[in-house]
């Protein structure tokens, strides 16, 4: 009869410390795909970073439709990179400006062209990650969403170093 506590068949060998480091190293696989997948999506869409995160931003709100104050604190840019962050994407077509009587911007809308264009460049994507998702278990769901939420609160919970400049 084979040992169990030697042979590695029964159990996983690996200690605790090498396991984490495969889990973390797994994510950092991924973080660097989709790094990867957000270049070529801007490449493919001509937009930049900021501009696909306000397309994202806009999607999300109750009929696609915020103000430009709201798209300030989220990209965290200044008003006036924003405004012309939005011109560049009223000139394209994927978002339009809401005016008040004396033609101040009060809210920016995301089109259905810019709705197409999202779905046309990420639709397949999506779809292969969604099936990759709903293939797991639910425990493996659960487990692996709370993973992320820790993991997302461990990074955000990290403080600059003393003297580190501030951007």
């Amino acid at each position: 009869m084979a040992d169990t506590q030697t042979d590695g068949y029964w159990y996983d060998e690996r200690s605790e410390r090498e396991r984490a480091r495969e889990v973390l190293e797994s994510l950092r696989l991924y973080r660097a795909a989709e790094r990867a997948m957000r270049r070529r999506t801007r490449d493919e869409m001509s937009m930049g970073e900021n501009e696909l995160l306000a397309l994202r931003f806009l999607f999300r709100q109750p009929d696609h439709c915020a103000q430009p104050a709201a798209l300030v604190a989220y990209l965290g840019i200044s008003p006036a990179a924003t405004s012309v962050l939005i011109d560049r994407l009223e000139r394209s077509g994927h978002v339009e400006r809401e005016t008040d009587a004396g033609g101040h911007p009060i809210s920016v809308r995301a089109t259905a062209h810019a709705d197409q264009d999202v779905r046309h460049t990420l639709g397949r994507m999506h779809e292969l990650m969604y099936a990759v998702a709903a293939g797991m278990d639910a425990q493996a769901q659960a487990d692996v969403s709370d993973f992320l939420r820790a993991m997302a609160d461990a990074v955000d919970g990290v403080e600059p170093a003393a003297g580190t400049p501030q951007s």
